[in-house]
């Protein structure tokens, strides 16, 4: 059993190779071919703590099989120690043998920045130049690099509610992304630049929307990555309802857990014949998702473990041989 961290993954397994995984699980769970039990928690109230256990398996064509354990302790930080560390087993789906270990918070961080990617480039225009990243956390680098994997940016504007860290995370992607050849520009108010974008990603945990939607212009594409609960709520109603296509990445997830869409669903702004269907169905037919070059298109993520297990079991087997 091998052990693979950050730079191990990093090193041997391209945001390329991420995205095009994550359009295999995605294709494969709508298609009925995967085996996704709801989430186990487990508390440990005498240290302020709870474990998650997300387990999958994915019958493809070389089958993945897996687990990712989360724990959320928020007291380790007193003892200098991450409080949501996250790590991924992977199985042998032939014998049931474990046959690695990963880093489970930079495999999610890989793999929701991949399925992103995989979003915008099954919808985004073909021709999009100007980009919007709303959010600086754990999860913004990679989000950052799926966009400008699958389309040709001249321009990058970052934001984030805490201004010194967007003005920080733009000097470092100048550098550390400077081979993609684009202009990044942190901006301390984001309404002023959302109408020039044709693709804007957020990446938050915000409570309230994150932009005006009422200023989306035509044909642009829109992605909401960070809320994953019913409280939070970073996409605008406005823009979803201006959306000609809403997709998920899976449907029950999504109106189990993604409180901008569901409270959009529960005001009647939207219905859920507007939910146009889950990403792995645009996977298998493209023809159902942009009509026009002026549709404003959604993908909406909360995140799935069969996303977890197809890119770890990839990671896997590209290293082992």
């Amino acid at each position: 059993m091998q052990y693979l961290d950050k730079e191990q993954i990093a090193a041997n397994f391209s945001m390329e190779e991420a995205i095009a995984a994550c359009k295999e699980a995605l294709e494969l769970y709508s298609a009925g071919r995967a085996d996704i039990p709801l989430r186990t928690n487990i508390d440990v109230p005498e240290n302020n703590g709870q474990a998650l256990f997300m387990p999958g398996y994915v019958s493809g064509s070389t089958p993945a099989l897996g687990i990712k354990i989360v724990s959320v302790f928020p007291d380790n930080i007193k003892a200098n120690l991450p409080s949501v560390p996250a790590t991924m087993l992977t199985m042998d789906a032939k014998t049931g043998i474990v046959n690695a270990v990963l880093d489970g918070t930079f495999l999610t961080q890989l793999r929701t920045g991949a399925v992103q990617g995989a979003a915008t480039d099954l919808l985004a225009r073909k021709d999009a130049k100007i980009g919007l990243l709303i959010g600086t956390g754990g999860q913004g680098f990679q989000q950052l690099r799926a966009m400008l994997t699958v389309r040709n940016f001249e321009k990058m504007y970052i934001f984030d509610i805490d201004q010194a860290r967007a003005q920080a995370f733009a000097k470092e992607v100048a550098t550390s992304l400077a081979a993609f050849g684009v202009e990044f520009e942190a901006v301390a108010d984001v309404n002023a630049v959302v109408a020039e974008c044709d693709v804007i990603t957020t990446v938050t945990t915000a409570k309230v929307p994150t932009f005006d939607g009422s200023l989306v212009k035509p044909g642009c594409h829109i992605n909401g990555v960070g809320a994953y609960t019913l409280e939070m709520h970073e996409l605008p109603e406005t823009a979803l309802a201006k959306a000609a296509k809403i997709f998920t990445d899976t449907d029950d997830g999504v109106l189990a857990e993604a409180g901008d869409v569901v409270g959009a669903l529960e005001k009647g702004t939207i219905t859920k014949e507007d939910l146009s269907g889950e990403l792995g169905q645009l996977v298998s037919h493209p023809e159902l998702g942009r009509q026009s070059a002026k549709d404003i298109t959604v993908f909406k993520t909360v995140g799935t473990s069969a996303l977890d297990v197809v890119v770890a079991d990839k990671v896997v087997r590209k290293i082992q041989g």
